[in-house]
């Protein structure tokens, strides 16, 4: 990432206090009987979504009322703050309906657009990447805290490639996601967000997405990078607010370079 700013630890203090407090909303409802509903996007929701952002909300405006807030079930507001928290209570809802353990939650937070702060946690098996600009990334689970670092991969031939679905690219999507997965080592579907924290610890070196909102990946921007990876849209650019949620992310540059010629051919 370009900026020379440190994002203070009171911030990264905050963050996991956010999902720390999702945390306890969403274990109690897990696997147990809940209301479904249909967005207007045709993706479920419950009140675990719900009742999870809205207790991160409250934090947020307690400690920091002048802070901006995106998320996924409640909205937006004060986007024209220099500072703007983007959340996303439970990115795998089919998963966590299902009674999958693998979702997650998402803590995002931006200065002037860039993302200096991202926290990805996992609720169920009690997982969580923190990465923040001027920190390493850190990887905390029943072991401890350890710093989270990519591997290297010379080639897309040597890659392990992930996605949560091929159903989730449009028609011009797919034939460039096509001819990426037929040039990797092996594909790997599902995941949601766990996907970008296993690229952090150097487990799988390549997701791609497509057709996710701001809260569903920039979180992941500030731990990839902090963790030596590359993180951008389809084209290469730098993410933020208004990004188009067509995200590529790489463990190691030489493979995210791949990527983009073969998405140019």
């Amino acid at each position: 990432m370009k900026t020379h700013f440190q994002c203070p630890n009171e911030f990264i203090q905050l963050g996991e206090k956010l999902c720390d407090a999702a945390q306890a909303i969403i274990l109690k409802h897990f696997r147990q009987p809940l209301e479904v509903e249909g967005k207007s996007d045709d993706s479920p929701v419950t009140i675990a979504d719900r009742n999870a952002e809205s207790a991160m909300r409250e934090l947020i405006n307690k400690h920091y009322p002048d802070h901006g807030i995106v998320g996924e079930e409640h909205g937006a507001e004060n986007t024209d703050a220099e500072f703007v928290w983007a959340l996303d209570p439970i990115d795998g809802t089919r998963s966590f309906i299902s009674g999958h353990a693998i979702f997650g939650t998402l803590v995002a937070l931006l200065r002037n657009n860039e993302p200096i702060m991202g926290i990805l946690a996992m609720p169920v098996i009690n997982e969580r990447w923190i990465g923040a600009t001027g920190h390493s990334t850190l990887f905390k689970d029943y072991r401890g805290t350890n710093e989270a670092r990519v591997r290297e991969c010379a080639s897309l031939a040597q890659a392990t490639i992930a996605t949560t679905s091929p159903l989730l690219f449009k028609d011009d999507e797919l034939p460039k996601f096509d001819r990426v997965r037929k040039s990797a080592n092996m594909p790997l579907f599902g995941g949601d967000c766990y996907n970008y924290g296993l690229v952090s610890s150097g487990l799988i070196d390549l997701t791609i997405e497509a057709g996710m909102g701001v809260y569903d990946f920039l979180a992941q921007v500030p731990i990839v990078t902090g963790a030596g990876g590359i993180m951008t849209d389809w084209e290469g650019n730098t993410l933020g607010m208004h990004s188009d949620g067509k995200v590529i992310t790489a463990g190691d540059k030489r493979v995210h370079q791949e990527v983009q010629i073969l998405f140019n051919e």
